[in-house]
């Protein structure tokens, strides 16, 4: 029986904490016309998510959109199939590569702090205080939070989308010689405007999702400041891996069926 309790433990932890997030999804849902109220609060996280994060998610995509035109010019060029660089570049950007790492680039930003905030606040018995005056917690921590996930991050992703263009086309045409008139026309050929919406859908799903996963995981931290250290490494491991899973049913909902 042991060994049965501990094959089917990580199965049921899993069931458990879907239940758990779908749980408090409802909630939010519920108490999104309310929390939209909490205007000062909302405006702080949309300025959290999204300004404070444009200059990592501008770097993170800058030197990926170099990477990967560096890496698929030199494996191209052996085929002599080098002119078709510029479209890699820019469907991968906008369709997978962008979104991932801006939500996995903010989730580590933001989440990280969000699940410490919500924790910090659960172990000084502050969301107690909350209660008890009557405020509901999912309403103003949670709404403005998820809001400005699921807001600001389509906007970075975006921006994020042009810089990698920029930062793939100046890596191939000066570091690498490649021709920019053929490089540009290249660039939009084969692109529609199903590449750029599935991005932006994806972002503001992951938005969402990271928001949620890391003010779930510090509202429910117990046991004082190493419960919320735990509660925040908790958050961010368990909004990355699902920003990933996520991706890939995204892909195949938008892309395959």
């Amino acid at each position: 029986m042991g060994r049965l309790a501990a094959l089917t433990r990580p199965g049921i932890s899993l069931a458990e904490e879907t239940a758990d997030f779908f749980l408090y999804f409802g909630k939010v849902c519920a108490a999104v016309p309310r929390g939209l109220r909490e205007r000062g609060e909302l405006g702080r996280q949309l300025m959290h998510v999204g300004v404070g994060s444009f200059p990592v998610v501008f770097f993170t995509a800058a030197f990926t959109g170099a990477v990967i035109a560096l890496q698929t010019y030199t494996g191209f060029i052996r085929f002599r199939t080098e002119g078709l660089v510029g479209s890699v570049v820019a469907l991968s950007m906008l369709r997978e590569v962008t979104p991932v790492l801006a939500a996995l680039m903010v989730t580590a930003r933001v989440g990280s702090a969000m699940a410490a905030e919500v924790g910090s606040m659960r172990a000084a018995e502050q969301i107690d205080a909350l209660v008890a005056m009557g405020t509901d917690p999912i309403e103003y921590l949670f709404v403005p939070r998820v809001l400005a996930g699921a807001t600001m991050l389509p906007l970075l992703v975006v921006l994020g989308d042009f810089v990698a263009i920029v930062g793939g086309r100046i890596a191939a045409t000066t570091l690498l010689g490649a021709n920019s008139v053929q490089y540009d026309d290249s660039t939009f050929a084969y692109l529609d405007l199903r590449d750029f919406w599935s991005g932006v859908v994806k972002a503001s799903a992951f938005g969402l999702l990271f928001t949620l996963i890391c003010c779930q995981k510090g509202y429910q931290a117990t046991g004082g400041a190493a419960g919320v250290g735990h509660a925040t490494t908790r958050a961010v491991v368990s909004a990355s891996l699902s920003v990933v899973i996520v991706d890939f049913f995204l892909s195949k909902l938008l892309f395959v069926l």
